[in-house]
């Protein structure tokens, strides 16, 4: 069976296990996963409120693809659907749509997520929450809670997105104080504490209202989950730009959140542009590779999201005129996976003076690790190997963080706020970002009023 996995194949979350040592063959680090699981009590909010239906899709989306035992949904209520992140009409059948089940009790096995009133839990249980443009996770004895309120649902996203994180390590025990701390990001001030009151964040008022997409893996999915979840009158009036070549494969169902197996082959332009068509917003696509080539037209999104994961692309941002590239990136390896961060241009550096056209990278070196000797006496050809072990490992719960403090960037702009010319964090660590902020001309590239 070790044979047949190659790099299209190979579940990107998995490969931590593979790439430390844990797991002693690919259906080792499969196994697991496959042990790892979660169930979320739902309260009553969830049939009104539009953030709560986005923390609990987004948490779905995000766990089912790296806890494979499972996720459990407890509680949901009989309503409609009142976002468009899933094509069903009732929050139910979204939610098996998305890849959770719903159960009428909770595995006492697994860890619990709470969402709104629902009732406490016995066994290790957190409890997402949010307030204005800040979001995240508090584990049950923490008796702080904030709004939960409707203001940004960017922000309910990013408690989805810290309580998958939490769960993930709580499962994986690669960090003593999982599920014992509280976890979150200010997504109008990152790096500050996100708990306390903050009077500096104004209400969400304006929306951008035409973006360019570049790449549409892991980040360009999550752009474009977060961009489903804003709170626009009239997503007709919404142009984005989608740009990929390439087409999906078994290995994004892991990490990218409009993937499916199902999927496989097609190009990802044209999932993300029939998701995003059917969520309402208009879409153009773009399917050859970014270069030096590419050249933004009069009528073109003058703002531009990257998402790409080569140091050559990035170097050429700078060449096709935009007007401001926000830029996010992952980190990798099994140290470094968790890792992310952010650059704005232009700024006080081109993006050619940051990455190099001819570096392409220095993958961490893996392969004498037991699992990639196992694939080796198994008969999997070298440059197979070499392929498999230059992949980096993935999840999608970083992703989407990083992916809201980009969207977010345009948001603050929009708004009056300081720009970021660069951030970094982990989610490891979401209260330990650092950023450099800088003064910035009123954002001018297209906006519309919220809904």
């Amino acid at each position: 069976m070790n044979a047949l996995i190659d790099h299209t194949r190979l579940h990107r979350t998995a490969k931590y296990f593979m790439d430390n040592g844990r797991a002693a063959t690919h259906d080792d680090a499969m196994d697991i996963l496959r042990g790892f699981g979660a169930s979320i009590r739902v309260g009553p909010e969830a049939a009104t409120s539009v953030a709560h239906q986005v923390a609990l899709l987004t948490l779905v989306n995000l766990t089912r693809r790296t806890l494979l035992g499972g996720i459990e949904v407890l509680g949901v209520p009989d309503a409609p659907l009142l976002v468009p992140l899933a094509r069903a009409r009732t929050l139910a059948d979204a939610v098996l749509e998305l890849g959770g089940t719903l159960a009428p009790s909770a595995n006492p096995l697994w860890p619990i997520v709470q969402l709104g009133t629902a009732p406490d839990a016995g066994n290790t249980a957190w409890a997402l929450t949010w307030q204005g443009w800040r979001g995240g996770v508090v584990p049950q004895h923490d008796a702080r809670r904030l709004a939960d309120d409707e203001a940004n649902p960017l922000a309910a996203a990013m408690a989805a997105a810290a309580a998958a994180a939490e769960l993930f390590a709580w499962h994986a025990n690669d960090h003593p104080m999982a599920g014992r701390r509280a976890a979150g990001l200010s997504l109008w001030n990152p790096g500050t504490d996100w708990l306390p009151p903050d009077e500096s964040e104004p209400p969400l008022s304006y929306l951008p209202s035409a973006v360019w997409l570049i790449g549409l893996g892991n980040l360009g999915q999550a752009f474009a989950w977060l961009l489903a979840c804003l709170p626009y009158a009239d997503r007709r009036k919404v142009e984005l730009t989608l740009q990929d070549y390439d087409v999906v494969a078994d290995s994004n169902d892991s990490t990218s959140l409009l993937s499916s197996l199902p999927l496989v082959g097609i190009k990802k332009t044209r999932v993300a542009a029939h998701w995003l068509e059917a969520a309402g917003f208009t879409t153009a696509l773009e399917e050859r590779r970014f270069g030096p080539w590419m050249l933004r037209g009069p009528h073109d999104p003058a703002v531009a999201f990257c998402g790409v994961d080569n140091a050559p692309t990035r170097a050429d941002l700078g060449s096709a005129k935009f007007e401001l590239v926000v830029e996010a990136g992952l980190g990798a390896g099994p140290g470094g996976f968790r890792n992310f961060s952010l650059h704005t241009f232009p700024t006080s550096r081109r993006p050619d003076q940051i990455w190099r056209r001819e570096d392409a990278g220095s993958a961490i070196d893996v392969s004498a690790m037991p699992a990639y000797s196992a694939l080796r006496k198994s008969g999997l050809d070298t440059c197979g190997l070499a392929q498999l072990a230059s992949r980096t490992v993935g999840v999608p719960f970083v992703g989407l963080i990083a992916a809201a403090l980009a969207v977010s960037e345009l948001l603050r702009r929009l708004h009056g706020a300081e720009g970021v010319e660069t951030a970094s964090g982990s989610a490891l660590n979401l209260g330990d970002i650092a950023c450099v902020r800088i003064p910035v001309s009123p954002y001018a590239f297209g906006h519309v009023p919220v809904r």
